[in-house]
C-alpha cells in the first residue's frame, strides 16, 4: 500500500540550472564560473593566487567530489569541498574567511533561486491531500538549510512532513539511510513509501531494491527514460497525480 510519497529536488521539484538564465539577464558570471571567482577573490586578500592554478585545483576537487558522491553514495559539504580545495593549493585561510567562502557558495542557488518545475506546486499541493510527503534529496553546494529555504519561498515546505538531504544524513542516494529517515519521520513503513526522481540509478534503482514503487519524472531531465525500469514514467506535473492514484491503487 502507497501511503507516502517521497520527492527528489533537482529536476524534479526545481528546475536545475533554470537560474543560469536569470543570472545572465543580471550580468552575473555562470555559476561556475561564480564560484571560481568567489574563492580566488577571497584566497587573494591573503596573497596572490595565480587563476589558473585556482582553476585546476577547484576543478581537481570537482572531479573529485562526483567520484565520492558516485561510488560511495556521499557528498562532501560545503565546508569539506572548501578544506580539499585549499589542500590542493596548499593554502589556508582565516577561519572568518573561510566561512564566508562557504556561505557565498551555499547561497548562491538561494540568491538568484532556480524555478520550480511548472506544474509541480500543484501537482504537490494534490498529492499531499491523500499521502504523506517527504524530500529525499542530495545536496550537492545547496545544504538541507538553503533547499528548505528555496521550498519556503515558493510557500512548498508546508506540503512535506519529512527531510532527508544528504549533507544532513551522511549519505547521498541510493543509500538506506536517506529513504529510511523520511520514512521515520513520516510514520511509514520503506515499502509503503512511493519515490518520484529524474535518475533511473539514484530514483528508481534504489527504492526498487528498499522494495518501494518509483516513477522516473522526465519533464525536463529524460536520459534515462530509454532504460529505466521505473513503475511508471511522467512526462507533465499535471499528470503525477493520476499517475501515482493508479500505481497505488495496483498495490
Amino acid at each position: 500500500m502507497v501511503k507516502a510519497i517521497t520527492f527528489d529536488l533537482w529536476d524534479t521539484v526545481i528546475h536545475d540550472d533554470s537560474d543560469e538564465i536569470e543570472r545572465e539577464r543580471q550580468g552575473l558570471a555562470s555559476k561556475k564560473e561564480a564560484r571560481r571567482e568567489l574563492a580566488l577573490a577571497v584566497l587573494n586578500r591573503h596573497g596572490s593566487v595565480d587563476a589558473e592554478k585556482l582553476r585546476t585545483a577547484y576543478d581537481t576537487m570537482e572531479a573529485a567530489f562526483n567520484h565520492v558522491w558516485h561510488e560511495q553514495h556521499i557528498t562532501w559539504t560545503v565546508d569539506e569541498r572548501v578544506s580539499v580545495l585549499l589542500k590542493g593549493l596548499g593554502s589556508s585561510l582565516p577561519e572568518a574567511d573561510h566561512a564566508e567562502l562557504v556561505r557565498g557558495l551555499e547561497e548562491m542557488e538561494v540568491t538568484v533561486a532556480p524555478r520550480p518545475i511548472d506544474g509541480i506546486a500543484e501537482a504537490i499541493a494534490a498529492l499531499a491531500a491523500s499521502y504523506k510527503l517527504g524530500v529525499v534529496s542530495d545536496a550537492l553546494y545547496s545544504p538541507g538549510r538553503c533547499l528548505r529555504q528555496w521550498l519556503g519561498m515558493h510557500d512548498l515546505e508546508k506540503y512535506f512532513g519529512g527531510f532527508a538531504f544528504s549533507d544532513e544524513v551522511g549519505h547521498s542516494k541510493p543509500h538506506h539511510d536517506m529513504f529510511a529517515s523520511v520514512a521515520s519521520q513520516l510514520g511509514v513503513e520503506i515499502h509503503d513509501m512511493l519515490h518520484i526522481g529524474d535518475r533511473d540509478h539514484n530514483d528508481i534503482k534504489g527504492p526498487h531494491a528498499l522494495g518501494m514503487k518509483a516513477v522516473l519524472f522526465t519533464a525536463t531531465r529524460d536520459n534515462d527514460k530509454n532504460h529505466t525500469t521505473a513503475d511508471a514514467v511522467c512526462q507533465r506535473a499535471a499528470d503525477l497525480p493520476e499517475i501515482i492514484h493508479r500505481l497505488a491503487k495496483t498495490g
